[in-house]
């Protein structure tokens, strides 16, 4: 697995990319492709709400928007969610919770590119910090993961989203 700051660098690039997508919606930015999909600017809140809760788990702050899933759980979603998507480094086709769930986001593309960065910045800080740490993270959803394997689920989340605001199906 890459390093911390590589993991990093490559979130930083799905953001920029989620950032220049965005702008290229700027005629669709708050128009949903279909009834009960996202549009852009819901898809940019929400990568920017996942990046803003990962560094909250990060520090070990308790997230009010991720789910708190039995202890027994855990390792199974770990196991048969968590570690798939890492090694196959894409996500599947799913839903999330209600919570992670925008009714809106930022109000034009450039504004949306500044709430991405700011969530983006939020979350490598948290990463850095807690890189002197060696403990593992304890998810409320996955269990126990070290912070390189938290950190590449991230970045790997926000470039699934890139996709889905360059086509326009999100």
């Amino acid at each position: 697995m890459p390093g911390l700051e590589a993991i990093l660098a490559d979130n930083r690039a799905a953001v920029d990319d989620l950032g220049t997508a965005a702008e290229r919606a700027a005629d669709r930015w708050t128009t949903p492709p279909a009834p009960g999909r996202w549009s852009p600017s819901q898809v940019v809140e929400h990568v920017a709400l996942a990046m803003e809760e990962s560094a909250a788990v990060i520090r070990g702050v308790p997230s009010p928007r991720y789910p708190t899933l039995p202890r027994f759980i855990r390792p199974l979603v770990r196991r048969f969610f968590f570690y798939p998507i890492l090694a196959k480094g894409t996500f599947p086709k799913a839903k999330t919770n209600k919570a992670m769930n925008p009714a809106s986001g930022p109000a034009s593309p450039a504004a949306g590119r500044e709430r991405l960065a700011a969530a983006r910045d939020r979350f490598e800080q948290a990463c850095r910090t807690r890189a002197a740490n060696p403990a593992p993270i304890e998810s409320t959803v996955f269990g126990r993961v070290t912070l390189e394997e938290y950190a590449r689920f991230v970045a790997l989340h926000s470039r699934h989203h890139v996709k889905q605001v360059t086509v326009g199906a999100a």
